[in-house]
């Protein structure tokens, strides 16, 4: 069999190494966000939204010029219609009546036409409500961009919990694998019984179980920040470590931007636009048009053949004078519409500034938590290794061992729940004023 030298071994460590840092990319809070901004497939929607729009109003400025179309009617008259006239028209009896054909078999009629829009009350109508349409789709892609990032933020914010919390659990189990060890020694020397060992293994297959659990629900984090950023699934990722510190992330706290209340007051101008588009409605509308017509006619036995070209232009007006009181209904179901949406603006408004004073409050509450946990888990970690001298002295249990560890991991979740909490309610604060970036 061949043998692999070191060099060769050495150069398969570096390369799976190497590989490894190419296909996991370290991404920073902000980077996610940025990249959101570009792949996210809602954030992406919403920016066609705002293009279509513009489409949108293309299209109906082009009801502007003039529409010219072309007709073609090609027939064959296999009975020639008659009319009935007086006999006394061609010298025959007076009072009696004629049937008499008109026409030829064969008519081909060709017909070019044109239309021009002098004055409609409408069209002025649709243009100002594209415009405000346009700021409502704007306001709607800002809204779509927060609320992702805030999505993102989140599972951000759970990733790092769940990445600490392994942390935690995995130096844990290394503090109980050197305890076993050394209590297996001591068994075997006979200064202790076989069922301190079990207690302590015990224990440490829970940590193990716990740290599957871990992965399992971390894998489910990562895949959701990669939907929720755009980036592959199948890529792996990975995040820079945030401390658990009692910082806080809210850096600008003054600029406050609320894209919720806006669309609100363009709703209100929406309204505001199809009412006065109602009552535009009522006025008529004058339209130019002109054709142009040129009709063949042929009688193939007689060999007849005539053309005969006609013309016209006028000017049409189009005028509903009662319309069965639709417009007025409208009105009035108008006029509901925008109480309706003044209602929504009150109570958005006292919402909003709720939803923020209430975030700030917590803010304060949570990073006082933080410090006091982690406190709670110096302290706690102070009583286990003093807990762990005496057990090795022989003072002790394996039960007081336990408890010890035990308090340690209550002390390091309560850390780790009072982070996430802090974080979270510190992104609902930043939400509330329009201000994650």
């Amino acid at each position: 069999m061949k043998q692999l030298s070191l060099s060769n071994v050495g150069f398969i460590i570096f390369f799976a190494v190497a590989s490894s840092s190419i296909n996991c990319q370290v991404y920073s809070l902000q980077q996610l966000l940025e990249i959101s901004d570009t792949a996210n497939q809602s954030i992406r929607n919403a920016k066609l939204d705002i293009e279509i729009n513009g489409k949108q109003k293309n299209t109906y400025l082009a009801a502007r010029f003039p529409k010219i179309s072309a007709t073609g009617d090609y027939r064959f008259n296999a009975l020639i219609p008659g009319q009935v006239v007086p006999a006394a028209f061609f010298g025959g009896e007076p009072d009696t009546y004629a049937t008499v054909k008109f026409g030829v078999p064969f008519n081909l009629g060709n017909t070019i036409q044109l239309t021009q829009i002098i004055y409609n009350p409408q069209l002025n109508y649709g243009l100002t409500v594209l415009d405000i349409n346009k700021k409502i789709v704007n306001l709607q892609y800002k809204l779509t961009q927060d609320e992702i990032k805030y999505q993102i933020a989140s599972a951000y914010f759970n990733l790092q919990a769940l990445i600490k919390q392994k942390s935690f659990i995995d130096s844990n189990i290394h503090n109980l694998n050197k305890l076993i060890l050394n209590m297996t020694a001591m068994v075997q020397q006979g200064v202790l019984i076989s069922l301190e060992v079990d207690k302590l293994t015990l224990n440490k297959l829970s940590l193990e179980n716990t740290i599957q659990n871990i992965n399992s629900a971390k894998a489910q984090v990562e895949d959701a920040l990669c939907i929720l950023t755009g980036i592959p699934v199948q890529n792996r990722i990975s995040i820079l470590s945030d401390e658990l510190i009692e910082r806080t992330i809210l850096y600008d706290t003054t600029t406050i931007y609320r894209p919720q209340y806006e669309l609100l007051v363009e709703q209100k101008q929406m309204n505001l636009a199809e009412n006065k588009g109602n009552k535009m409605s009522y006025f008529p509308s004058i339209s130019l048009y002109a054709a142009y017509n040129y009709t063949y006619s042929l009688m193939p036995k007689d060999n007849f053949r005539v053309g005969i070209p006609s013309a016209f232009f006028g000017l049409r007006l189009d005028w509903t004078i009662f319309d069965g009181l639709e417009r007025q209904n409208k009105q009035k179901i108008n006029l509901l519409n925008l109480e309706k949406i003044e209602n929504q603006e009150i109570y958005l408004t006292q919402q909003l500034e709720q939803i923020t004073k209430n975030a700030r409050r917590e803010i304060e509450s949570q990073s006082n938590t933080l410090k006091l946990n982690k406190n709670q888990l110096d302290l706690a970690q102070k009583v286990y290794n003093q807990i762990e001298n005496l057990f090795k002295q022989g003072t002790v249990s394996a039960n007081d061992v336990i408890q010890a560890n035990n308090q340690i991991q209550q002390a390091q979740n309560n850390v780790i729940n009072a982070y996430l909490k802090l974080r979270q309610t510190e992104i609902q604060y930043l939400k509330s004023i329009g201000n994650i970036k």
